[in-house]
């Protein structure tokens, strides 16, 4: 898990989390990604952090780390004050990550649908974060 040479992003999406193995597992294995970084002595990359794209990361930050950045209370639990879309290419796929996502420790908000966006469901990741997994129209 060595960092991305050419990483910089220019955004950097930053959620606070509980518990940095549920959440490294979640990532890795429910959506997929790939956390890069120097190892800290838990085993995890420190600052948890994932490549989203050439332009974007996804820093997960330990709930006292988090507040102590942000200079305020976080939000009460089970509140969302973000909500992540992630856009996959047909409804098989939404179904697909949907429960590779459940089997490693996302809830299910809202069921997959048709909608009029496309077909989609919505997840909590496991410290309640919203996700959108959506294939869009057609």
């Amino acid at each position: 898990m060595s960092r991305p040479e050419s990483f910089a992003p220019r955004f950097v999406v930053s959620l606070p989390i509980e518990d940095r193995r549920r959440s490294l597992r979640f990532y890795e294995e429910g959506l997929g990604l790939e956390a890069f970084g120097p190892i800290a002595d838990d085993g995890v990359p420190e600052p948890l952090q994932f490549a989203l794209s050439d332009d974007v990361g996804l820093m997960l930050v330990p709930t006292g780390g988090f507040g102590w950045v942000v200079g305020r209370e976080l939000a009460p639990p089970g509140t969302s004050e973000v909500l992540l879309s992630v856009g996959v290419g047909s409804p098989a796929e939404v179904d697909d990550l949907v429960a590779r996502a459940v089997d490693a420790g996302a809830m299910v908000v809202s069921p997959a649908e048709a909608k009029p966006w496309g077909y989609s469901a919505v997840l909590a990741d496991p410290d309640h974060h919203a996700l959108m997994v959506t294939a869009g129209p057609g």
